[in-house]
């Protein structure tokens, strides 16, 4: 691979993303690309604040939550994502601007608005791989990794109408990933989808 890029790993909490993140940024280096592996939300004031309101359950109103993504995106851009892609960089980000859109529109927001103001915002990722599995199946997964899930977003009628969101988001960036099969079978199709 020549050049930046910016690929987006998506889908619902427990699809495998984050676990096929480490196995497609080592395909990326041996491509010869310089990666950078980072994540949504971030470790800054603002992705802290988001994760403490994830474990607590106490869920704030989803405008705000919205602003508090969009603030977290928006240092995470400014201080990793934008230098890096000046630099000649491949930033492979695990959860982008599409999990808000499908998050917050899941909360009641209008997630196609989200999906606009976000494009508008925010650099547009080169491949955004949306990694699709079924709430249960991924819930199940989750209870299996770190035992109790997440009350304020990992439920699975929350889950659902998140999956549908990202089920119905369509833009030429976007690939789909069946993550219903076993990791290596899984990896190998996220390395397939990859630009070449």
């Amino acid at each position: 691979m020549n050049g930046s890029a910016l690929i987006a790993l998506e889908g619902i909490d427990g699809c495998g993303k984050t676990t096929q993140l480490p196995a497609i940024a080592e395909a990326l280096r041996r491509r010869g690309a310089d990666v950078v592996e980072t994540r949504e939300p971030t470790d800054g004031a603002w992705g802290r604040r988001i994760r403490e309101m994830a474990r607590s359950g106490e869920l704030v109103a989803p405008e705000e939550e919205l602003r508090w993504f969009v603030e977290d995106r928006r240092e995470h851009v400014e201080q990793v994502i934008a230098p890096a892609l000046s630099a000649g960089r491949v930033v492979v980000c695990d959860r982008y601007f599409l999990s808000s859109v499908a998050y917050q529109g899941a909360r009641g927001l209008d997630w196609e608005a989200i999906l606009t103001e976000s494009e508008a915002r925010f650099p547009l990722p080169d491949l955004a791989l949306i990694f699709e599995l079924s709430p249960t199946r991924a819930l199940a997964r989750v209870r299996e990794r770190a035992g109790t899930p997440e009350p304020a977003f990992e439920r699975e009628p929350f889950l659902e109408r998140v999956a549908a969101i990202f089920a119905a988001i369509e833009r030429p960036y976007v690939r789909r990933i069946d993550g219903g099969g076993p990791a290596e079978v899984v990896r190998e199709a996220a390395l397939a989808a990859l630009p070449a």
